[in-house]
């Protein structure tokens, strides 16, 4: 698949959708000044037609317009034009993609023709799709096309003819009859300059071959809104552009066989599966104390409808894809029936959550297109999907929905204010189903801020389960009122049943997002159940995922390697060395994504079972080193494997790094020596709050006006300042001077950035201008020392000093040395070293024999 297409494409293509839904919008009386002030035309009617502003529609739009008003005032005028634009393209690639596979069941292409480039297959053939879309119109719409000038009417009406079509199998994605949305279908659409001309010829047939080409779609759709977010504290609707991103399909397979392949192989290690997984890791050869305990837990037997997967961050769905070929090899292995295979699957064994509901569409379409490679009746089956994209509580009136889902024959009374207020007749009702309805509503009041990191109960689960099905129930044989109330209730519910469950793998590329990035009610969720991974949220998913797992289940992720090293995960990695069991990690470092280039996202690929096997040995894969097929290459032909270390050694260093490559004589060494700290501490100094106005070049300024050697000089305004700068050993880099006149008063006295965050930090001011080393903490390469002399102050993050009362140059000069270099990197092997990295460093004195 050449990417290149579909990265030209969608980005566009979002510009196009949102322009033409604006223009739909504007002709319905909807729309925003320039300042995004809603701005709403009233409708007269005018006989059978309705008149909105300038532009005149059928009276039989008014409901649907209404719906369409009633969302732009709830939503925002730009959140309504984003939600239109990507269901209109997700469902007319949803269609391409299923007319290019012959999956549409008149046999005809909608969006194209194979034979005229410019053409609609279906206007060919007009009477055949009519009977399969529309019987009832089948006469008119022949009429139509006998007109000979009537082609866009009757590819309208043949178009949305097929989205309802497409409703029974795929409702999360194609809506029933007077879904609004239909409204904004945009215009023109058989001109040769339409909306559909890109989507058809801007990726070529051949791209389209992969369902894999959906995830593509939907990260490239999202791009320029990714890079507008991206940096700034994220609103809980920016979220998902923020933080998603397409995980390479060898990451994938790598993750799910060692999770889910290997939940199998455990029981049958003989089974022809192991054969079929190119990235199924053999575990390293265990003590006979160790393949004891491994036995005493492993399962005799296992029906594979009891294997259940999730992926509580699931995108567009590709690790939930990969999950379903290794799910596949397992019951054709058991000898089910091919045709029974699909639904089994769907239905029993796959789960996924998101909080974006277009990523969610894609992810359940995608899996559908799965199914329907192996059971070309799959679309007939109402198969029931366990994928769901996770829905908010908050603007529900659940006195209303609970008298009109009448579920115990009773009337209910109360506001939307009593919500979720204690003390209220609303909340002392006897009914179980009330309460558990209400518990679970009052879960998902911020479902798109906190997402699938919300706890519910494993205990809820058989009564969810149970809740659940009476709602299913309702929907379909109930009357109108219980129907709508049902159905209004069912995604909560259902949600809430998935978070309930224990699973056999939970597997995820996790979403990014640091501390700085989170809105206040993620930051606050994340200080309050979270203390130990709270610094970013795929440090959160990965604690999260163990409360989801089964007790012998595994947790298989890709997510930064952050959380091996720095400081702020010391508590998180004890947590994992102390309770849980390291079973294989493809550790990848930058490049590792294609579409990334740099050194800023640097990953680890890992598997972790949830119970803790004392001496268990993992295996453990380094491959930092080269792009992403370097490292696929590597990985799949097994370089640079270590597999002698037991994870309880990973203890013996200060801050336990997961060091996994380091030998047992560098291990000692960290016993034995004395650690930096101890000698000469690390310091943190001078933050200026505002470099472009108090730091300089020193060629910048009247040589007069700087200190040297003295930072007493109450003449001078300007004092040598050490903050980093080029890989330099031994001296220099010190051409940076800062503005420290009357001891910083200018720096000091600064206007406050915001409220509570002056922007200036001056610690460490007794060693101001004292001899000692410095480095920069900062380097994609390795750490350099410097000797300062020269009455510098320094800075907090990027030019650190520590000032050692006696062998300074001799720590000087070991820090210089390829052993420091070697602890440095085992530390904190980031771009980005800390200050108690440096005080953990192993020193020995001279006397001491090293």
């Amino acid at each position: 698949m050449n990417t290149n297409n579909i990265k030209k494409y969608a980005p566009q293509a979002r510009n196009q959708f949102r322009d033409a839904v604006i223009q739909k919008l504007t002709t319905l009386g909807i729309s925003a000044d320039k300042k995004g002030n809603l701005q709403i035309a009233d409708a007269e009617l005018v006989g059978e037609t309705v008149r909105y502003g300038q532009f005149d529609y059928p009276k039989s739009t008014l409901t649907r317009r209404d719906r369409l008003v009633k969302r732009a005032r709830e939503q925002g005028f730009d959140v309504l034009v984003e939600h239109c634009a990507y269901t209109w393209f997700n469902r007319l690639c949803a269609i391409r993609y299923m007319e290019i596979h012959g999956y549409l069941d008149h046999g005809f292409r909608m969006l194209s023709h194979p034979d005229n480039p410019t053409g609609f297959e279906v206007l060919d053939h007009v009477p055949e799709v009519a009977e399969a879309l529309l019987p009832e119109k089948k006469a008119q719409l022949v009429e139509m096309k006998l007109s000979g000038n009537q082609d866009e009417a009757i590819y309208r009406e043949l178009l949305l003819a097929q989205c309802h079509a497409l409703h029974r199998a795929m409702p999360f994605l194609f809506e029933a009859v007077d879904d609004e949305a239909e409204l904004l279908l945009p215009d023109n659409l058989t001109r040769t300059d339409s909306i559909l001309r890109g989507l058809v010829d801007g990726i070529p047939e051949e791209d389209w071959q992969e369902v894999e080409v959906i995830g593509w779609l939907y990260q490239f759709y999202i791009s320029e809104k990714k890079d507008a977010v991206i940096g700034k504290v994220v609103k809980s609707e920016d979220i998902p552009a923020a933080t998603q991103l397409f995980t390479p399909n060898w990451i994938v397979q790598y993750l799910v066989q060692n999770s889910v392949g290997r939940q199998w192989l455990q029981t049958y290690p003989d089974s022809p599966l192991k054969g079929k997984m190119d990235y199924y890791i053999e575990p390293a050869e265990q003590t006979p104390e160790v393949q004891a305990q491994l036995a005493a837990i492993t399962p005799a037997s296992i029906e594979p409808e009891s294997i259940k997967v999730l992926d509580p961050a699931c995108g567009s769905g590709h690790i939930l894809i990969e999950a379903y070929n290794v799910l596949k090899n397992i019951y054709e292995e058991r000898g089910y029936r091919a045709r029974d295979i699909p639904q089994l699957i769907l239905e029993n064994n796959i789960f996924g959550l998101d909080i974006d509901d277009r990523a969610a569409q894609l992810s359940g379409f995608a899996l559908l297109m799965m199914a329907r490679q192996d059971d070309r009746r799959i679309f007939t089956r109402d198969v029931r999907l366990n994928i769901v994209s996770l829905q908010e509580s908050l603007h529900l009136d659940i006195a209303k929905l609970w008298q009109q889902l009448n579920f115990h024959q009773q009337s209910q009374t109360g506001s939307i204010e009593d919500m979720f207020a204690e003390n209220t007749p609303l909340s002392h009702t006897d009914s179980a189903e009330y309460q558990l309805l209400m518990r679970t509503l009052k879960r998902f009041v911020n479902a798109k801020t906190l997402g699938s990191l919300i706890q519910v109960p494993q205990e809820e689960e058989a009564e969810l389960k149970a809740f659940l099905d009476a709602l299913y129930c309702l929907e379909q044989e109930g009357d109108f009122q219980q129907k709508a109330a049902a159905k209004t209730f069912i995604p909560y519910i259902q949600q809430a049943w998935i978070l309930a469950q224990r699973y056999d793998a939970v597997v995820a590329n996790p979403p990014y997002m640091g501390n700085g990035g989170m809105n206040s009610d993620l930051k606050t969720f994340a200080k309050t159940y979270f203390p130990d991974s709270k610094s970013d949220l795929f440090a959160m998913f990965m604690q999260h995922a163990f409360s989801l797992l089964k007790e012998n289940g595994f947790n298989a992720q890709i997510n930064m390697q952050s959380w091996m090293f720095l400081s702020s995960y010391e508590a998180l990695r004890g947590w994992l060395l102390n309770n849980k069991t390291f079973i294989t990690m493809a550790h990848l470092g930058a490049r590792a994504f294609g579409q990334i280039s740099g050194e800023i996202v640097q990953t680890t690929a890992w598997v972790i079972c949830n119970r803790h096997e004392k001496n268990y040995r993992p295996d453990f894969f380094r491959l930092t080193d080269g792009n992403e097929k370097q490292k696929q290459s590597n990985l799949i032909n097994r370089k640079f494997h270590f597999h002698n270390i037991i994870q309880e050694n990973f203890k013996k260093i200060p801050s336990s790094p997961i060091s996994y490559w380091v030998t047992e004589k560098i291990t000692n060494n960290f016993q034995l020596g004395t650690p930096l700290y101890k000698i000469s501490e690390a310091r943190r100094g001078l933050a200026s709050g505002n470099n472009e106005k108090f730091i300089r070049e020193w060629t910048e300024v009247n040589k007069n006006s700087i200190s040297i050697l003295n930072i007493e000089n109450a003449n001078c305004k300007w004092f040598i300042h050490n903050k980093g700068g080029e890989a330099k050993r031994w001296y220099g880099n010190n051409s940076l001077i800062i503005n420290w006149e009357n001891n910083g008063h200018a720096i000091k006295n600064q206007e406050a950035k915001t409220s509570g965050d002056r922007g200036w930090r001056a610690t460490s001011e007794e060693f101001y201008g004292k001899d000692g080393i410095t480095w920069g903490g900062l380097t994609n390469a390795f750490l350099t020392f410097r000797w300062s002399d020269y009455g510098a102050l320094f800075d907090t993050n990027k030019g650190p000093m520590m000032f050692p009362q006696e062998n300074a140059y001799y720590l000087l000069g070991f820090l210089n040395s390829p052993l420091a270099i070697e602890y440095c990197k085992l530390l904190n092997p980031t771009i980005s070293f800390q200050n108690a990295d440096i005080n953990r460093i192993p020193f020995f004195l001279p006397s001491h024999d090293t």
